[in-house]
């Protein structure tokens, strides 16, 4: 029997999973309520392209579904598998439009501030998206992880499957050359020195 969806928020994403390949459909609801928003955004960080994005998390959580009746519990954390799983899905996406051209990049939108607010918004988004485009693969991967997703060292090194001081290093050479890249665009882009 499906136990309703309210009733599963407290539930780790290692037991709802478990009781979705025991074919629990509220669980597996409230899974991809839970894991697909984090999924997208961790992609769009790391290709840039909205659509792409959407591709890559869908198939990432398509591939978790796949992998629900073989789950064994306690090996890995689900978010950890899941984040891994996109980080070689966008890898592969982005080994394969090298050529593609900034400017072909879709311009999100958000309709929820005022076109001043807005608009700024998208300059800072732009700016950072366009810097991180420039760190390497693995550097961009580290700082996403770390400074946008807000994982911890452990679990970054578990995904990127590399030691903590490597993740370490990565996020913070990539953290040196964001700043070094956006430092001359602080007034464009509306931040007051101080």
């Amino acid at each position: 029997m499906d136990m309703p969806y309210d009733s599963q928020e407290d539930t780790p994403d290692e037991a709802l999973l478990v009781l979705y390949a025991n074919g629990d459909a509220a669980a597996a609801r409230a899974l991809t309520v839970r894991l697909t928003p984090r999924v997208f955004s961790h992609a769009y960080r790391m290709l840039g392209d909205r659509a792409e994005a959407e591709d890559v998390a869908q198939e990432a959580m398509i591939r978790l579904w796949r992998i629900a009746p073989d789950w064994r519990q306690g090996e890995a954390k689900v978010t950890t598998w899941l984040y891994r799983v996109v980080a070689n899905l966008c890898t592969d996406r982005l080994r394969k439009v090298r050529g593609i051209a900034l400017d072909a990049v879709a311009e999100p939108e958000d309709d929820a501030r005022g076109p001043v607010e807005s608009l700024q918004e998208q300059a800072r988004m732009d700016a950072l998206q366009a810097a991180l485009n420039r760190l390497s693969d693995r550097q961009r991967q580290a700082v996403v992880l770390r400074h946008i997703e807000g994982l911890g060292n452990p679990e970054i090194a578990g995904i990127m499957e590399i030691s903590v001081e490597a993740v370490e290093s990565l996020t913070a050479r990539g953290k040196r050359a964001l700043a070094a890249e956006l430092a001359g665009q602080r007034e464009a882009l509306g931040y007051a020195d101080g």
